[in-house]
């Protein structure tokens, strides 16, 4: 499995995280509570967790297509939701994966 993971500071980690899995949960398997989520696309999963003031995002997929496809569709959804709040989000690979 490939990996990238990105920490994206905001105010309000618990609620990006929990909007993104609602979001998802239309069309994909989605789950969270409180401090974690995870969204299982087709091509890879994501997995968030909440600490303090930053919204941490892990990337998964087999190979290199899936784990950018992953980064792209949740990076995109979490910028445009977060617009207000002015959130970036950048990926690093994690090394190993």
């Amino acid at each position: 499995m490939l990996t990238s993971q990105a920490e994206v500071t905001t105010e309000r980690p618990q609620r990006y995280l929990s909007q993104l899995c609602k979001h998802f949960a239309h069309k994909v398997d989605s789950e969270h509570d409180e401090v974690t989520g995870r969204v299982e696309l087709d091509v890879g999963t994501c997995e968030m967790r909440a600490e303090g003031r930053t919204l941490l995002l892990r990337a998964r997929a087999a190979d290199r297509e899936g784990v950018d496809r992953v980064k792209q569709v949740v990076g995109t959804h979490l910028e445009r939701f977060g617009t207000r709040d002015e959130l970036e989000v950048h990926w690093t690979d994690v090394e190993g994966s």
